[in-house]
């Protein structure tokens, strides 16, 4: 299951506007990247796409879907959430690695083998996006969000112009190579 969140602080009064190009449709867009793929390079596995709304106001979309599943819980073999997907000059951040050692290190050999991002960092269990809930309810699962490049979150400077894109597209191979691992 792949998983991101199309919302964004959006306004504030009249006049203040915050884009929200990295946080998140820059995961919408990794989202959407591999539905593509995965529609033309069938998985052995089923493959679910999921767009959640209201993650900024409280991840009240994935809370949602966790209380009444399209799916069944338990047959979620792996979730991997993007939110912040549009830099990448330093690498990625893999939360959960330290819950899926085995998991965070075949992405980190399959990362090392093909030298597509500077590096792929371990981080624990965190409550900062919609994977949280599938966590708790028993779901192997990692957020992963990129490191480097602009500072640009929850601000005016988010914009579609100043986001550099940097390494989405190693970081699209990376997790289409994690995927087709399992």
């Amino acid at each position: 299951v792949f998983t991101a969140h199309y919302d964004h602080l959006g306004k504030m009064g009249h006049s203040v506007y915050f884009p929200g190009a990295n946080d998140n449709a820059s995961g919408v867009a990794m989202l959407l990247n591999l539905a593509e793929y995965f529609s033309k390079t069938p998985h052995r596995y089923s493959t679910v796409f999921i767009a959640f709304g209201g993650e900024e106001a409280g991840l009240l979309g994935s809370a949602a879907f966790i209380q009444q599943p399209l799916i069944p819980l338990n047959k979620i073999k792996f979730l991997i959430n993007f939110d912040i997907t549009g830099t990448g000059d330093e690498g990625v951040t893999v939360v959960n690695a330290t819950m899926h050692e085995k998991e965070f290190l075949k992405m980190q050999e399959i990362n090392s083998l093909n030298h597509y991002l500077k590096q792929v960092k371990k981080r624990g269990p965190a409550a900062n996006s919609d994977h949280y809930f599938f966590a708790k309810n028993g779901v192997p699962c990692f957020y992963i969000y990129t490191m480097g490049g602009i500072s640009a979150y929850h601000d005016i400077y988010d914009r579609p112009e100043t986001l550099p894109l940097t390494k989405f597209e190693d970081y699209f191979r990376l997790i289409r190579d994690f995927c087709l691992s399992f």
